[in-house]
């Protein structure tokens, strides 16, 4: 037997393709081997830019012992979570639910049927080494009592997943929900909870959107004491932008330094929903660094982004990132001492080892000074040993991206930013979709085997509704369409989603999952595309399925809102419309109007601009100029305001409109396309 990964396509398999462990890539052949051996599977899980994943390869893998072990009594696995997501969730439920936790890397231990028995997460290398020897002997010596308690946890999960009852999308459940997060929310330092600290990118766009709806207050006190504690802190790259995956402490000084492209592509957007409310300039700031940094250091040759920046440089978490004051007079000389006061560099560090991360609780004094000092000390770490990239092109979070820089550059009108999005999704499209379906990753334009989950779905629908709305192009609502008509597989009874299709890859259970992580759940993520369809096409049916998913899910959102801020925001649009406006004409006025439009919050507000009844662009149909000249249309609930020509009028109109929201939907069934006329 050797090691079998040379050939993979994963980064993050790759990067154990010299391991002395004999490991396999995930698929019938290993378990056929585990069968005829007689011998349980090692699954081990995790993702490229992990850093505790390359503390258990160093430590354990790479180790003669450990790997003589394993090759002697299991047969080993490796997987990579971010293409494998299905089989990450379905063993990850079994390891949280046997030890109260979970994480990566995920070390789960199977019958040769692919039923846990044993879960942990990371194990330091005697630790492992007792676990695996304790593990061989009750095989070789209680085997039948191994296979049963996989069993029992097995079919005791299974049962777990039936779907709660679907809860009403109704403002009540909403205000309920804020007012939870209320008293979860750290006033001190911003954010949810204590250490370690995560960006809670869609519960603040719930909130805003909570705020547009109603003018609560204390909803967007929240999400801007979180936006900007989060902007200023260590956990943002104060010198090339764009955020860490987490905050190791409760006051987002030191992060678990990869970046991933989901956490930068769902803040783009809530800080450009924030900066839309407030118009902040930190949210500003913010929007056009996180989006260079995407467009810079995530683009890929083939024209999509990347997975991640590890966390790690030459085995050294943070090596890139991290200063001392001595490094600081090194690359600035004389602006050392001040630039130590400016990004709390300090003698004894915030971070390890004397060195600390660089936070911003202030704006400098003279904004050309601290550019200087920027591109000086970006210079001095370039010449550092830089983190990995994973390359891989994931679906689902390309999605995210679409939708984000489309936004994002329609608002700050940068082109840019809009044909990074449009080059991104043409790829995703062309690669990704084969023989009508969608397939999870592709890496250096070669696509992988595994399917897509729910989340690829849902996510890559949004984005290509959100460029849609942006370019007016047919071609991004048709492959919406098609993308969200192959999510029907998904299908649960309640109207909510399961994360895997009904013909894929079985699985001990099949995963299903309404809470909202680190992504939009697949089933939140879908219901936010339908609800966008129904919004843009006026198709009911669409809306419909939306707001059955929506309720399918919300339970769980209005029990822990922390864990269901997608769900939470969909409900918001659905409840204050939805909103929509198309604005029809060319030229100035059209330019004002269509500028007006996108730079106004909304609850799930969509936005479609271009001629009169344009092919295509089914907002667009039955929208008369007005005196020959541009006009834009407001619509809540599929039913439409009289046109409006002046952009200050357009603002006002919207701001009214977005806090009439109140019952969720009109009893106008008509579609946006077809307005009943007069003002509502």
């Amino acid at each position: 037997m050797t090691n079998r990964l040379a050939d993979a396509t994963s980064p993050y398999l790759l990067q154990h393709r010299d391991n002395p462990v004999h490991w396999q890539e995930w698929g019938e052949a290993a378990f056929a081997e585990a069968r005829e051996r007689n011998v349980p599977v090692l699954l081990s899980v995790g993702y490229a830019a992990c850093h505790w994943c390359h503390v258990m390869a160093h430590e354990s893998f790479e180790d003669e012992t450990v790997a003589a072990a394993l090759n002697a009594r299991f047969v080993s696995v490796k997987v990579d979570r971010e293409e494998r997501p299905d089989i990450d969730a379905a063993y990850m439920s079994a390891v949280t639910a046997t030890t109260g936790h979970g994480g990566w890397p995920m070390t789960v231990f199977l019958t040769p049927d692919g039923e846990p028995f044993f879960c942990g997460t990371y194990f330091p290398r005697d630790h492992f080494l007792r676990v695996l020897s304790a593990l061989d002997e009750a095989w070789r010596t209680r085997e039948a009592e191994v296979r049963a308690s996989g069993t029992h946890i097995a079919t005791t999960l299974a049962a777990a997943l039936e779907p709660p009852t679907p809860y009403a999308v109704e403002p009540a459940a909403l205000s309920s929900a804020v007012a939870l997060l209320a008293r979860q929310f750290d006033h001190a330092a911003g954010g949810f909870g204590g250490a370690p600290k995560f960006p809670p990118s869609m519960v603040l766009e719930f909130l805003v959107r909570h705020h547009v709806r109603t003018g609560d207050a204390d909803a967007l006190a929240m999400a801007s004491r979180t936006f900007s504690a989060m902007a200023r802190s260590g956990m943002y790259d104060q010198l090339a932008g764009g955020f860490a995956r987490y905050s190791v402490d409760a006051g987002w000084v030191v992060p678990h330094f990869e970046k991933m492209l989901y956490d930068n592509a769902l803040l783009l957007r809530a800080y450009t929903s924030w900066w839309k409310v407030t118009r902040d300039p930190l949210a500003e700031k913010v929007v056009r660094e996180t989006a260079q940094f995407i467009v810079r250091d995530l683009g890929t040759d083939s024209g999509g982004f990347a997975s991640s920046l590890d966390a790690d440089a030459d085995g050294v978490e943070g090596l890139t990132y991290a200063w001392t004051p001595g490094q600081l007079r090194e690359a600035l000389g004389d602006d050392a001492d001040a630039a130590a006061d400016l990004f709390v560099v300090t003698s004894t560090g915030t971070f390890e080892h004397g060195s600390s991360t660089l936070q911003l609780p202030a704006d400098p004094a003279d904004g050309a000074w601290f550019d200087v000092v920027r591109s000086r000390l970006l210079a001095a770490r370039s010449a550092r040993p830089q983190p990995a990239r994973d390359d891989k092109v994931v679906t689902s979070w390309n999605g995210l991206a679409v939708a984000a820089l489309a936004d994002a550059g329609a608002t700050f009108g940068v082109d840019a930013w809009v044909e990074a999005a449009r080059t991104c999704a043409g790829h995703v499209l062309d690669v990704h979709l084969v023989d009508g379906g969608l397939r999870r990753a592709s890496r250096l334009g070669a696509v992988g085997a595994a399917g897509a989950v729910a989340d690829d779905h849902g996510n890559l629908a949004e984005g290509l509704l959100a460029l849609h709305q942006v370019t007016g192009e047919a071609r991004w609502l048709d492959a919406a369409r098609t993308v969200l008509d192959a999510a029907s597989g998904f299908a649960a009874d309640d109207g909510g989603f399961h994360d895997t299709a009904e013909g894929a890859e079985h699985l001990y259970l099949r995963p299903r999952s309404a809470a909202d992580n680190a992504e939009p759940a697949g089933q939140s993520a879908l219901a936010g595309a339908l609800v966008t369809l129904g919004a843009v096409t006026g198709d009911p049916g669409a809306l419909d399925a939306g707001a059955r998913a929506t309720a399918a899910g919300l339970g769980l959102a209005v029990r822990e809102p922390r864990f269901g801020g997608w769900s939470l925001a969909v409900a918001e649009a659905l409840v204050a419309g939805p909103l929509q406006v198309a604005v029809v004409g060319s030229g100035a006025g059209a330019d004002a109007l269509e500028q007006a439009a996108r730079r106004s919050p909304g609850a799930g507000l969509v936005v479609v601009r271009g001629e009169p009844d344009q092919p295509g662009a089914p907002l667009l149909a039955d929208r008369p100029l007005v005196d020959g000249g541009a006009a834009a249309y407001v619509c809540r609930g599929m039913v439409c305001d009289l046109p409006v020509t002046d952009p200050a009028a357009l603002e006002a109109r919207l701001r009214s409109t977005s806090a009439k929201g109140s019952d969720g939907r009109s009893d106008a069934t008509g579609p946006a396309g077809k307005p009943p006329g007069g003002e509502i």
